[in-house]
């Protein structure tokens, strides 16, 4: 078997599937509309409930605390004010594109 080879989808586990094959998989379920919009989050929760698949705590996503990311997006900004004192343009560029990240999760926590 080639490392170009895949398994068939029936014999991977589903947290290890593309969204490609959940749709397909998602397709074939009676009942299920609007398969393309969804994302792979959704896909996996409706196939795991209509086959009776118990997921991983791993591969469920859970939403942070808006207040816990408020926390560490003010810690993230004392961190660039301390990198812009000591002008360290590297830790700089770094810290602004972590605290967009977590920008970010604060508008999901929202």
């Amino acid at each position: 078997m080639s490392s170009y080879d895949q398994k068939p989808a029936e014999e991977k586990p589903i947290e290890k599937m593309t969204v490609v094959e959940l749709r397909e998989i998602a397709k074939k379920i009676p009942d299920i509309s609007g398969v393309h919009a969804m994302k792979k989050e959704e896909l996996l929760t409706i196939i795991s409930k209509s086959k009776g698949i118990a997921l991983s705590e791993k591969t469920k996503k859970t939403v942070p605390n808006k207040k816990t990311v408020k926390e560490k997006i003010k810690k993230i900004k004392q961190l660039k004010e301390e990198a812009r004192k000591s002008k360290d343009k590297r830790k700089i560029k770094f810290l602004r594109k972590r605290l967009s990240r977590f920008k970010k999760r604060s508008r999901k926590a929202a």
